[in-house]
This record gives structure tokens, C-alpha cells and sequence, in this order.
């Protein structure tokens, strides 16, 4: 790592010592970096590589109600309800939703996926990120809130537990 950067990375941590209450995406945009750099910042982040893609997104259609996200410059857009379970064919993990959530993903492109917990707006969160091969967010699923807008219990431990397993296969592939 060149010295510029790692004092670039200096000036990130300590921005991000002070909690933030704005995204990673303009956290990002204000340090010229991508999504994924921030996140690797971060405390309470598991990053796995994005060949998990089908097993975390099985897990994820089975956390009921869940905030699908989709940002970027020009829009911020949220679908709430169940994640639809999927199919690869012709280039593209296809969404078999009959009502609500459908749709292509192009889950070839998901490189990573961070798996984080951060308060935002002065609230807590747990979402899944799949980021794409420059490192920014193709879609984000966080986990869904009770009527006193806490979150879910049950998705939250589901949440946890998907982390710790990630995390423990991802050292089991490094450990020789």
C-alpha cells in the first residue's frame, strides 16, 4: 500500500470513529472509494466472497418480512416483504415471485457480501450487502422491523447466526 493511501485510510478511520450517521454509499463518495473499501472499515461486518450467493439468499427467503433496497445517486428504492426464492437460467438468478418482489439479478457479478450491523439515523440495522466486482452495492436486504420499529427478533438471530457461519467457513478456506 502506498503511503497516500494508507494515509487516505487514516482520515477514513478516524471519520469513521466518530459514527457517522450517513450511508457507506456517501461515506464513499466523500473518500473516493467504493462500497466495499468502507465496509472493510467497519466494525460488525462479515464479508464472505459472493460464490455464497445461493446459500445466503435461501437463508434470506426464509426471514419473512425484510426491506429489500436498491440506491444509487439518483434513487433509493425499497420493497417490504418476503424475499421470493430463485432460479438460475440464462445468465441471470430469476426471482419467482407471483406477487410482490421479482425480477434478474445478475448474481455472477456479486463478488462479495458483507453481512453488517451499524445504527443509522439513530437506529439499529442488520442488513446483507451483495457487491458487485467494483465494489458498490447491487442490492441491500436488511432485516425488518416490529410494530415498535425494533428489529425482528427472529431474523436478527437468523441474522447472527448467518454471520458466525460465514465467517467460520470463510477462515476454514484459509486455514490450511
Amino acid at each position: 500500500m502506498h503511503p497516500e493511501n494508507n494515509s487516505h485510510y487514516a482520515e477514513l478511520d478516524a471519520f469513521l470513529a466518530t459514527a457517522p450517521t450517513i450511508t457507506v454509499e456517501e461515506i464513499a463518495q466523500r473518500f473516493a472509494l467504493s462500497c466495499l473499501a468502507v465496509l472493510r472499515r467497519l466494525p460488525q461486518v462479515t464479508l464472505c466472497d459472493g460464490g455464497a450467493f445461493d446459500q445466503v439468499w435461501q437463508t434470506l427467503t426464509e426471514w419473512g418480512d425484510v426491506t429489500t433496497l436498491i440506491n444509487n445517486r439518483d434513487l433509493i428504492l425499497e420493497f417490504h416483504g418476503p424475499l421470493p426464492a430463485g432460479t438460475h437460467r440464462h445468465g441471470f438468478f430469476n426471482l419467482k415471485g407471483s406477487g410482490g418482489l421479482s425480477g434478474h439479478i445478475r448474481a455472477e457479478r456479486c463478488h462479495h457480501i458483507a453481512l453488517v450491523e451499524r445504527p443509522f439515523m439513530g437506529m439499529a440495522t442488520a442488513s446483507v450487502w451483495f457487491l458487485n466486482p467494483e465494489g458498490q452495492a447491487m442490492l441491500k436486504v436488511f432485516v425488518g422491523r416490529d410494530e415498535q420499529r425494533r428489529l425482528r427478533a427472529e431474523p436478527l438471530a437468523q441474522f447472527r447466526a448467518l454471520a458466525q457461519r460465514l465467517a467460520t467457513q470463510a477462515r476454514a478456506e484459509v486455514t490450511p
